[in-house]
């Protein structure tokens, strides 16, 4: 029993365990019970799945609190909330590619299921280098910070994500080092088939080729949201539950606003907004002598921004119908 009390980054084995358990629960259920098969799933039942998470994320907020003390949980609350934000710019580029793969709905879950595990993987990957790095070069933090600065600037000047993705560089260097089949398979991301000679040999078919692009993508994304994590808190345990508990239910969220994704296309700007104001606390938090800004001042802009984005997207994007009957 001692073992599960040795402390492995920053906290004690066990509470690693609960996590990692609930998690592969979480999974397990998702795959063999509440999705079992592939079939459409309807935008009701993603709204459902979509706040099945959203409230279990929360939740372990609770058991963080319990642990670990208020400034921790609302610090994991503020991680949780800015990245399931970002993920909303995730969101907009994974419809974007399983359009350009003509990948039809009922197949979509599982492209997204396999994509987010091995999210789990590359994100623990990630942030543990970047809390090696953070514990013994603290000076990181303001290259994060100013990283998160200068990507927030670019984004409210950057085009829309009407972009071709036929001419993506890493598309295309799959294309020349994979053997790709023109036509889906059904749920199945390698066949095996004769080549022009008759030689039976494994090829990668559209659907692969769409997981790839989301995993590649998500890397791109999470260039932008651990550095923002790490700006908010340290600590690792907080960074990486905060981090998943908001990507676990990237998928439902897909399903639940692919139809509308139109209806929030000003929330790129806030989220640029929301990028510079994490950075920008670092430096100020320095200036005042400050180790932080308090975690319930940060929470509370946190959500201002995106309120604010969300309520913009929502008026500028009405029908014509709902104008009419608000004149």
């Amino acid at each position: 029993m001692e073992i599960l009390l040795t402390i492995y980054l920053g906290q004690p084995l066990w509470m690693w365990l609960v996590f990692l358990g609930l998690v592969a629960v979480l999974l397990a259920l998702d795959l063999g019970i509440l999705n079992r098969g592939n079939r459409e799933i309807g935008v009701r039942r993603s709204l459902a799945l979509s706040a099945m998470y959203i409230a279990l994320g929360l939740a372990f907020g609770g058991f963080v609190w319990w642990q670990m003390g208020q400034q921790a949980a609302v610090e994991y609350v503020t991680g949780f909330v800015v990245e399931k934000s970002l993920a909303m710019d995730n969101i907009f580029v994974i419809a974007m590619i399983f359009g350009y793969f003509a990948i039809p709905r009922h197949l979509q879950h599982r492209v997204l299921f396999w994509g987010i595990f091995g999210v789990i993987v590359l994100r623990a990957i990630m942030i543990g280098l970047g809390a090696t790095l953070v514990a013994q070069y603290g000076w990181v933090l303001y290259i994060f910070a100013a990283f998160l600065i200068f990507t927030g600037i670019k984004m409210l000047f950057a085009a829309d994500h009407d972009q071709d993705l036929g001419d993506n560089r890493l598309l295309g260097w799959l294309r020349r080092n994979l053997r790709v089949t023109d036509t889906l398979h059904g749920e199945k991301f390698f066949v095996r088939q004769p080549n022009a000679k008759g030689k039976m040999l494994t090829y990668a078919t559209p659907l692969f080729m769409a997981l790839a692009m989301i995993e590649i993508a998500d890397v791109i994304f999470a260039v932008d949201s651990v550095p923002a994590i790490f700006a908010i808190t340290t600590d690792p345990y907080l960074v990486y539950t905060s981090n998943i508990f908001a990507i676990l239910g990237l998928r439902a969220l897909y399903f639940a606003l692919s139809a509308v994704l139109h209806r929030f296309a000003y929330l790129k700007h806030a989220l640029a907004v929301l990028l510079i104001f994490i950075g920008s606390k670092v430096f100020v938090a320095d200036a005042f002598g400050l180790t932080k800004v308090p975690p319930a001042v940060s929470l509370g802009i946190t959500f201002a921004i995106l309120a604010a984005g969300v309520l913009w997207s929502l008026w500028k994007t009405r029908t014509p119908r709902e104008i009419a009957n608000n004149s």
